[in-house]
């Protein structure tokens, strides 16, 4: 059995703590430099607004219907997942945090009524953070993720499905007619995994539920979609085919890419950029304990704006696998030299380091003629290290190579970040007073 766990509107509602004067209004969190709108509250959504709505065709609705954007604030919304999540590890015996606002739980050897512990759970939760969720309990993720959509409907919208289903859904605990109806009044694209291509490819086949997926051949889908979907397929069915993956492996590639806050057409404030991307993506290797054999480095001007355009990007090799923030904000440096055309407006930029490999997995190789300031590893080791721990202490940011520049407020490429509310969990200054 397993249970998933998903904050309602997360990042609106973590504002929404702190700011209680936003409940009942129309909310939406943007992306970096005002993007497209990333989170939206019921009210939102109520009005039109859809997920990754560009923020010029819904600006209208600040003056029409006193809709509220607000800029993205990760750290405050990193900091609330960390406190629910280990309030929802209580559930069960193992977890799962598939994402900042989704864990999955194990429930094999908890007994008892697993709806009301989940709900006393879901009660604990918000009392605690103040976050409201929604919890599917199922035999398999899939049917796990598939009960939270119900759950979360039938809270949303009365009628949908049985009221007993809201805010806590257990598929498993349903008699067989009834699981079939609630199935049945599923679209087939709220299964995860359903795509709208997959989708429109099922309806077309008439397979427009659901309960019509659940009674389709596996085989048969597998011939026509792969074995993805037939594992889809049968964990639908009640055969558990996708288990709880307890830590996950490291990640194959670490990107750091931002929007600027306006264009950039000269080449020094690019170098900032990218040898400041380079260092945030350094500190996630080290954190995983991986070293990169390349990098890759790209910008582009915006298809929207008018003007010339253009996309480049380039690999650089590392002389050898690395996690050096001084290394790599160097070969960053280099591959934007290397890209660099005047006379054309850049609104982006970014680094992709790739074949990553493990830290601990030792390179023999001839001296080349290195430059000997880079050959301490020791010495390089603990530096970064001093660095990592300063920059966890004290904020990001705080010790950071030379050639990013001056300090975030009067950086040419920031982003903008004018509407972004306190980090009131993470920054004293920023801790919410009551005053008598």
């Amino acid at each position: 059995m397993y249970a998933l766990v998903d904050g309602n509107n997360f990042y609106v509602s973590c504002e929404r703590v702190f700011r209680p004067s936003l409940n009942g209004r129309p909310v939406v969190v943007l992306s970096n430099n005002y993007g497209c709108a990333i989170a939206r509250s019921n009210e939102a959504k109520e009005l039109g607004v859809k997920m990754a709505a560009p923020w010029f065709s819904i600006k209208h609705l600040e003056q029409e219907a006193g809709l509220v954007a607000l800029s993205s604030n990760f750290t405050l919304y990193g900091d609330m997942s960390d406190r629910m999540m280990s309030l929802v590890a209580g559930l069960g015996p193992t977890q799962e945090i598939y994402s900042i606002d989704e864990s999955f739980v194990g429930l094999q050897g908890v007994r008892g009524d697993l709806a009301r512990r989940a709900r006393r759970v879901r009660e604990r939760v918000f009392q605690w953070t103040g976050i409201p969720c929604c919890v599917g309990i199922a035999s398999t993720k899939t049917l796990a993720k598939l009960a939270n959509h119900i759950a979360k409907s039938a809270e949303r919208r009365p009628g949908s499905y049985p009221a007993e289903l809201a805010q806590v859904c257990n598929l498993a605990a349903l008699p067989g007619q009834d699981l079939d109806d609630v199935l049945a009044a599923t679209d087939v694209g709220e299964v995860w995994g359903v795509g709208p291509r997959i989708g429109k490819q099922l309806r077309d086949l008439q397979v427009h539920t659901v309960l019509d997926l659940v009674r389709a051949d596996p085989a048969t889908i597998r011939r026509r979609w792969g074995v993805t979907l037939e594992r889809t397929v049968r964990e639908l069915q009640g055969q558990c085919c996708v288990h709880l993956d307890d830590a996950p492996g490291p990640k194959k590639q670490i990107a750091c890419t931002r929007s600027f806050g306006r264009p950039m057409h000269e080449l020094p404030p690019l170098l900032e950029a990218v040898s400041e991307f380079a260092g945030r993506a350094a500190e996630k290797l080290r954190a995983q304990q991986s070293v990169a054999t390349e990098m890759l480095v790209f910008v582009h001007t915006s298809p929207y704006r008018p003007g010339p355009q253009l996309s480049r990007s380039v690999v650089v090799p590392l002389r050898k696998p690395t996690d050096d923030t001084l290394v790599l904000a160097r070969a960053a440096a280099e591959g934007m030299r290397f890209m660099y055309v005047p006379g054309y407006r850049f609104i982006k930029a970014g680094v992709i380091l790739v074949e990553l490999q493990p830290a601990n997995l030792q390179q023999g190789e001839l001296d080349l003629g290195s430059d000997e300031r880079f050959d301490i590893p020791e010495q390089r080791s603990r530096l970064m290290s001093a660095m990592d721990a300063i920059n966890g202490r004290y904020g990001k940011g705080t010790v950071h190579t030379a050639s990013t520049g001056q300090t975030a407020p009067r950086r040419q490429w920031t982003m903008k970040q004018e509407r972004r509310t306190p980090q009131y969990t993470t920054r004293l200054e920023d801790v919410p007073v009551a005053r008598a």
